[in-house]
């Protein structure tokens, strides 16, 4: 079996976020593998494994698209389990929107070759648009599930099971497919020693637009479908209105909840 999980370099939340250049897109220096993206990996390692695992020819292929840095999410993939790696870059990309993204990813797919299973995270941590799975599929002509929360695979059909407010619905689909997962499909495992040394051995492919036959106007600011025309940094949190209790704190309360509509 051979599954491809998209796996993105996102900012880490645990700092503030910039914007950079005339096109504001967003600053990576301090980035991360994805954290939804764990869950997808762990989604393919789990079926892989499964299967008789790499010695059984199972292949688990992390692609990502990005600048430099954005190999790093393909190490981690790596030292997580992941047979090999796919990094996609190239100085057209930049400022790319879901749709160009796509077209890139689907370019990309294609060039690494017939593959079993698209696997990717219920959204990306920096954009959330959840665009991306979908637009993916219909470039590639493939059946597409959305936000499965279980997943098995029984010879060509895949099953999955998408959980809403109320009710869950079991869904099957053909194989290929693509299916985004959310956080609840499983609980990523931790690279660990042995992973980490063993990551050091597996190779990272490294394409560009010319490799994946993609032209430079298709991606980019150039080929997106949407723009930032403006942006400005949130502003600072304002001090909260504190109520002294003179015997009137409830009354107090009422009236400041009223004049904000919240009654």
């Amino acid at each position: 079996m051979k599954i491809i999980v998209l796996v993105k370099h996102v900012p880490d939340a645990q700092f503030d976020r910039h914007l950079n250049g005339e096109g504001y897109t967003t600053d990576r220096d301090e980035s991360i593998l994805s954290e939804l993206d764990e869950y997808a990996l762990e989604a393919a390692l789990q079926l892989a494994e499964a299967r008789g695992g790499a010695k059984a020819g199972n292949q688990v292929i992390a692609l990502s698209m990005g600048p430099s840095g954005a190999v790093n999410a393909v190490k981690k993939s790596l030292q997580m389990g992941a047979t090999e790696g796919v990094h996609l870059t190239d100085a057209a990309l930049a400022g790319s929107d879901a749709a160009a993204t796509s077209l890139a990813l689907a370019a990309a797919i294609r060039h690494v070759g017939p593959v079993d299973l698209i696997l990717t995270g219920m959204a990306s941590t920096d954009g959330e648009t959840s665009l991306v799975p979908a637009q993916l599929a219909e470039r590639l002509g493939l059946p597409q599930v959305t936000f499965a929360s279980s997943l098995t695979v029984d010879g060509g059909r895949l099953t999955a099971r998408r959980d809403a407010d109320t009710f869950s619905e079991t869904v099957e689909a053909s194989l290929p497919a693509v299916v985004s997962v959310t956080d609840q499909i499983n609980e990523p495992r931790y690279p660990n020693f042995k992973g980490i040394i063993a990551a050091k051995r597996k190779s990272i492919t490294t394409l560009s637009l010319a490799d994946i036959g993609v032209d430079p106007v298709q991606v980019g600011h150039a080929g997106s479908w949407t723009t930032v025309t403006s942006a400005a940094e949130r502003p600072p949190r304002t001090a909260g209105t504190i109520i002294t209790d003179e015997g009137d704190a409830g009354i107090k309360l009422v009236d400041f909840l009223a004049a904000q509509k919240l009654l």
